[in-house]
């Protein structure tokens, strides 16, 4: 059976030094963040999902959701007392407004426990995670009647929400939905279509689930430009806050998937229930992009989650499982065989996922940091900025976080051999679940195209002008320490195949677009190579600074230099060949005809 002991020390090394969170206490929210503080969130964060949450993923996956003849969902077994465990001790409160009965503090330390929990059971995770992104759309688009009838109890965990845009003839173009919503005198309207791949759709956890819908009103667009978007309880809400009857809402079904068994992903049918219009009439998609945003930052962490747990389980087979010898002669010749950790492959293999997952690590939480000074920091240039690069970066952690999530989880159940396709181990179940977070919240190729077709081009350029700018007085700072300026001279190599990159893109796009698209996923990986760079370069001169000083866990900092070494060594290399890919173009890409894909008798 697999194991997960949540990595609170790396955690807290890039929380408390690399990011240095306590030094923003005189930004609103962050005067609670002290170092005691934030070690004792991410100390009990970490005990609750390897103990409570943990040990329910498997049941999960074998158990699965049930649909009752009624309409009614029930989870997995242990899921429902788990979940009242989370609310209990406030774990959804964590970076919630305080105004609201959140915690208020940084994004950050919610990120932290976003982390924990998608590592420890990412179907569970799944209930409350996009609950956050809900209460972010009614925050910024809904009434004030809206907010205080419906944010409380979302953020007390006393009521979970829901996203709901897909179609069964409509995914990524929004434009196409059906589903309508009918003016009703009372001003609310009726809501009348039907909604596929909804998480957490229906469920035993809470008492009601709010329900936020995109639909179209009559005479409206057909296209994004019609979309409104709509609040639909599952139970009405009185106007004391009481529940009352039950809106048209239920589940029709619950997909079949290849993982997350044990989130209800369902089938919703609309037959007239009852909505409230959050916001302006045919302005609904710039709200869900407020919820959609936050939900794509949450994927790119279930990318790092099911390749840190993947990782941590290949290193105990790896040192366990005996077969053959070390190419350099016996490792240890009183035993028939060496432990496979000794071969090269293998620790290609760990190395890969360790580089990754520790650089995605600090990546997703100095993501978070980003957005917290988009409104916390203290000018509007600061907050500017942070608002440049957390927009820019929001693709390029989803999109490349979860490709390569998915392909290390791959890699780690390769280390397993045989073992590792069988179900027992629980590899094979890490790999089914990584595989969602490439598809959902806008696949993978939709976020490769976001990046180079909207992000680069966004105001002028200024947002990857403001990466560039930060990445480059990185590489400056460590390049005048000896010891880091060989890792600083690899990154500023991978830096200017990514900027000859973008200045490819800007010659050749404007006369086809074709050339973006071809290049837009190469791109995208070029970009994440570049990020992580960015982020083991701040490590290795944190690690290097605390290495002078003595610490007792000297071997902490060590590790964390020769993996960084490692990285720079196996990953910014591939970038000169992703440049090359995406100068390659279109043309022999497009260059068949639809007839050539067919298989011939």
């Amino acid at each position: 059976m697999p194991t997960y002991t949540a990595p609170t020390r790396d955690t807290r090394f890039v929380v408390n030094e690399v990011l240095d969170l306590s030094s923003y206490g005189n930004l609103p929210g962050f005067e609670s963040a002290t170092p005691d503080m934030i070690d004792t969130v991410i100390n009990e964060a970490g005990k609750f999902c390897s103990e409570v949450l943990h040990p329910l993923n498997q049941v999960g996956d074998e158990q699965g959701c049930t649909r009752h003849e009624d309409g009614s969902v029930t989870t997995p077994e242990g899921f429902k007392e788990a979940f009242g465990q989370y609310v209990e001790s406030g774990w959804g409160t964590i970076a919630s407004p305080e105004e609201f009965g959140g915690q208020g503090m940084p994004h950050v330390m919610g990120f932290v426990v976003e982390e924990f929990m998608a590592t420890s059971n990412m179907a569970f995770a799944m209930y409350p995670g996009l609950t956050t992104g809900a209460i972010a759309a009614l925050i910024a688009a809904g009434s004030e009647e809206q907010k205080a009838m419906y944010v409380p109890n979302m953020v007390s965990g006393k009521w979970l929400g829901t996203m709901n845009l897909t179609e069964p003839h409509c995914g990524t173009d929004l434009g196409m939905i059906r589903t309508k919503a009918e003016p009703e005198a009372d001003g609310s309207y009726a809501i009348t279509g039907t909604k596929i791949f909804i998480s957490a759709g229906e469920h035993d956890l809470t008492e009601n689930i709010i329900h936020l819908v995109l639909a179209k009103t009559p005479g409206a667009p057909d296209s994004s430009k019609g979309i409104s978007l709509f609040v639909v309880p599952k139970f009405l809400v009185n106007e004391d806050g009481s529940l009352g009857e039950r809106n048209a809402v239920s589940c029709g079904s619950i997909e079949h998937k290849m993982g997350i068994n044990g989130n209800a992903t369902c089938l919703l049918n609309y037959d007239g229930a009852k909505g409230w219009m959050v916001g302006e009439e045919n302005k609904g998609l710039a709200a869900m992009f407020v919820m959609m945003n936050a939900a794509r930052l949450g994927v790119g962490i279930q990318g790092l989650a099911q390749s840190e747990i993947a990782y941590q389980n290949a290193v105990t087979y790896a040192l366990d499982r005996r077969q053959g010898r070390a190419l350099t002669g016996p490792a240890e010749p009183e035993q028939k065989a060496d432990p496979i950790f000794v071969h090269p492959d293998v620790r290609r293999m760990l190395m890969d996922a360790k580089a990754f997952n520790e650089g995605m690590r600090a990546l997703c939480l100095w993501g978070a940091l980003q957005v917290d000074l988009t409104h916390k920091a203290q000018t509007e240039e600061e907050r500017e900025q942070a608002d440049q690069l957390i927009g820019l970066m929001t693709p390029v952690i989803k999109g490349y976080g979860t490709d390569k999530g998915y392909d290390f989880a791959t890699n780690m159940q390769q280390v397993y051999g045989g073992h590792g396709y069988v179900k027992e181990w629980g590899m094979e179940q890490f790999v089914r679940d990584a595989r969602i977070a490439m598809i959902y919240e806008g696949t993978n190729g939709v976020q490769a195209m976001d990046l180079c077709g909207r992000k680069l081009a966004s105001k002028g350029g200024a947002a990857i002008q403001a990466f560039f700018k930060v990445v480059g007085e990185q590489i400056a700072d460590a390049k005048a320490d000896e010891a880091l300026a060989p890792m600083a001279e690899k990154l500023e190599k991978a830096l200017n195949e990514q900027q000859a990159a973008t200045m490819w893109f800007m010659q050749n796009a404007m006369q086809n677009p074709n050339q973006l698209g071809a290049g837009a996923h190469h791109y995208m990986h070029l970009m994440g190579i570049v990020t992580l760079g960015f982020m083991w370069l701040k490590m290795a001169k944190v690690s290097r600074a605390a290495l002078e000083g003595s610490p007792e866990d000297a071997a902490f900092y060590e590790a964390k230099l020769a993996t960084a070494r490692y990285f720079f060594d196996r990953f910014t290399p591939d970038a000169g060949a992703l440049r090359r890919k995406i100068e390659a173009g279109s043309e022999s890409l497009m260059e068949l005809g639809e007839e050539a894909f067919a298989t011939a008798a």
